[in-house]
């Protein structure tokens, strides 16, 4: 018989694996391995992903990752920008190219103005441009242009992003630093990196069974659909079907089969979960087709924009209560919360006092003024 798990007992499940239980000692590095990247729409998402995460985090060292080439920005998972090892960008890439190729079509008027046109050249064109120079999006559209005048330069652009394996270089990203995206090749970036890794030693696709118990080992337990979404590929049911012999199911309160590594942390429902200040575009909230896990269903909604971004978000018992963001001023700093629900406990408001107050001491250490205000309905 197939053991069942509750909502609760399936969050502090994730909770754990997440690092969000516990601030885990990891590197940097060691943390954006574990959690197979983090998601990067926002320059400064992945920073305030690991300082809820990591004890010690020092923003400048993931910062000095990127400038060494050790870490990337690049459209992997679901074709999103997500910040990925360069072994995990390089066995991963491959993988979600079929995601990438449906983002050509997805758009109206992207595929209207790519009627007709040869991707492959295009594909290819826009390679050979980016073959160790750094280009603007917009300029690199441009200069296609010159060769495909037929087609507009933002979707020449667009196939060479979803097509060919690029970055985002800095400083865009780097800690401290601004500056809009600029892109280059992938192997030709990290062939220049510190210690430069050349293509022949770039790792090879990662097999699909790999990349189920890398996303459990980070997200689990998760059903079939849950990888799906985190991923964005499609099909993985027979993957999954033939590690049988290796997972563990469970099934949830709806009857869903969940799979599961046997060893993995499940230290169940009654484990407390402390406060944590979650970063814009958190992929705890966006890496599971049932997201009931940490979202109620009820709150689902909030977390909507119209300009499709993500918000930081706040943790409180587990689940997403209420969002947060930084307000800067000249020699101040204010994390302003605002929760869903009325009244929170004491013990809530301690704990998002102290979060903020730790996140202003490590995001913003030059002001003199910091605060944390609470708004509540």
């Amino acid at each position: 018989m197939t053991d069942r798990i509750d909502r609760r007992a399936l969050n502090r499940a994730t909770l754990a694996r997440q690092l969000l239980l516990d601030r885990s000692t990891a590197t940097p590095i060691e943390a954006v391995t574990h959690l197979v990247g983090l998601q990067a729409q926002a320059p400064w998402a992945p920073y305030h992903q690991l300082a809820a995460r990591l004890d010690g985090f020092v923003p400048d060292d993931l910062g000095t990752l990127l400038l060494e080439r050790r870490v990337v920005r690049m459209a992997v998972m679901r074709g999103t920008i997500h910040l990925m090892t360069v072994a995990d960008a390089a066995a991963l890439r491959p993988l979600v190219q079929p995601v990438l190729e449906r983002g050509l079509t997805s758009n109206k008027e992207r595929r209207d103005a790519l009627q007709g046109a040869d991707l492959d050249a295009i594909a290819a064109a826009g390679a050979d441009l980016l073959d160790g120079e750094v280009l603007a999006p917009a300029e690199l559209g441009d200069r296609l242009a010159e060769r495909f005048p037929d087609v507009l330069p933002s979707a020449l652009a667009t196939v060479v992003r979803n097509r060919v394996p690029i970055v985002q270089t800095p400083p865009r990203g780097v800690w401290g630093r601004t500056g809009a995206p600029l892109v280059t090749r992938f192997d030709s970036w990290v062939a220049s990196g510190s210690p430069p890794v050349a293509p022949d030693e770039l790792p090879s696709p990662m097999p699909l069974d790999e990349v189920v118990r890398r996303y459990l080992a980070a997200f689990g337990p998760a059903s079939v659909k849950d990888v799906q979404t985190w991923s964005g590929l499609t099909r993985l049911a027979p993957v999954v079907a033939a590690m049988a012999d290796e997972l563990v199911p469970f099934e949830d309160e709806d009857g869903v089969v969940l799979h599961d590594l046997p060893e993995a942390p499940r230290p169940g429902p009654d484990v407390d979960a402390p406060v944590r200040l979650l970063g814009e575009f958190d992929n705890l909230i966006l890496s599971h087709a049932d997201r009931r896990r940490v979202v109620p269903e009820q709150d689902r909604t909030r977390l909507t924009t119209l300009n499709g971004m993500q918000p930081a978000t706040v943790l409180v018992d587990g689940t997403v209560s209420g969002t947060w963001r930084i307000e800067r001023g000249t020699r101040s700093a204010t994390v302003d919360v605002d929760l869903w629900a009325p009244r929170p406990s004491k013990a809530t408001r301690s704990g998002i006092e102290r979060e903020g107050a730790r996140l202003l001491e490590l995001l913003a250490p030059g002001t003199t003024g910091r605060d944390v205000r609470i708004t509540v309905p």
